[in-house]
């Protein structure tokens, strides 16, 4: 960074494209000791020029999105998770949203981490994180954004997520209406939903091949044959044991689901 006057740093970094600044940056753009710039930064924060998400970690605000106290989570989460030395990937109904399953936008922006994290709130922008097992087996991909680019579980990794917690993703008619609609947009593919099962459960993978076979017109044949197990799993993993047996996919019914039309 070029020298400038603290007060211009945010203009100043949005002017060169620069998408976020650590408080070392700032210091060193203004020519001042780090323990003398964080006054400066937090004048900057009330202004609402620019918004800290992490510790020491900051992100000039555009005037568009003045409003909103912060940015789009896209624009600013892989280079947090960075900042943080945290591995991490897009995951749930924002993961899906970015795949093109816009039915039920969430509330919160969805990061799956290897760690508990902390949920944290910048105006209008929630980030919420979730512990997951095996992060680093999850089939991803990267995806360009505005900023760079964000880690994001493949389509059928996404469902599989989703199907494994599904109070995470709005329950499971919110998850069966968003694999319809990936379903339908030619965005899932078997072969590698049956790949991406090494990093999630045999009861994930019932379930979505019972939702596929009963609510799209998949070929879920292979699916079937390698979901067969003398136990049944639960449907709705929250739910209670009643409920009949569906033999072929190894699930208790103990829920009714039916997507959005």
């Amino acid at each position: 960074m070029t020298q400038t006057m603290l007060r211009d740093l945010p203009d100043h970094l949005l002017s060169e494209g620069t998408s976020w600044f650590t408080a070392r940056d700032a210091a060193q753009a203004a020519g001042v000791p780090l323990a003398h710039v964080y006054p400066g930064l937090k004048r900057l924060v009330d202004r609402g020029q620019i918004f800290s998400p992490a510790r020491g970690f900051y992100v000039p605000i555009p005037p568009e999105f003045r409003t909103w106290g912060s940015v789009p989570a896209t624009h600013f989460v892989d280079a947090m998770m960075r900042h943080l030395d945290r591995r991490y990937y897009v995951g749930l109904l924002s993961a899906a949203e970015l795949h093109g399953a816009a039915h039920q936008r969430p509330q919160v922006f969805q990061v799956m981490v290897e760690r508990p994290l902390a949920a944290r709130r910048n105006g209008r922008t929630r980030l919420s994180f979730y512990a997951r097992s095996r992060l680093a087996q999850v089939p991803t991909q990267p995806l360009i954004t505005p900023t760079g680019y964000l880690v994001v579980s493949t389509p059928e990794a996404t469902v599989l997520d989703l199907a494994s917690r599904p109070a995470d993703g709005g329950g499971l008619d919110n998850v069966a209406t968003v694999l319809v609609e990936l379903a339908e947009e030619g965005t899932l593919d078997i072969g590698a939903l049956e790949a991406a099962t090494k990093s999630s459960t045999v009861s994930a993978l019932r379930r979505v091949g019972w939702m596929l076979d009963r609510f799209t017109g998949l070929d879920v044949t292979e699916l079937r044959r390698q979901t067969a197990a003398a136990a049944p799993t639960m449907l709705d993993p929250h739910g209670g044991r009643r409920g009949s047996i569906d033999a072929d996919w190894g699930l208790i019914i103990n829920s009714y689901v039916e997507p959005e039309a």
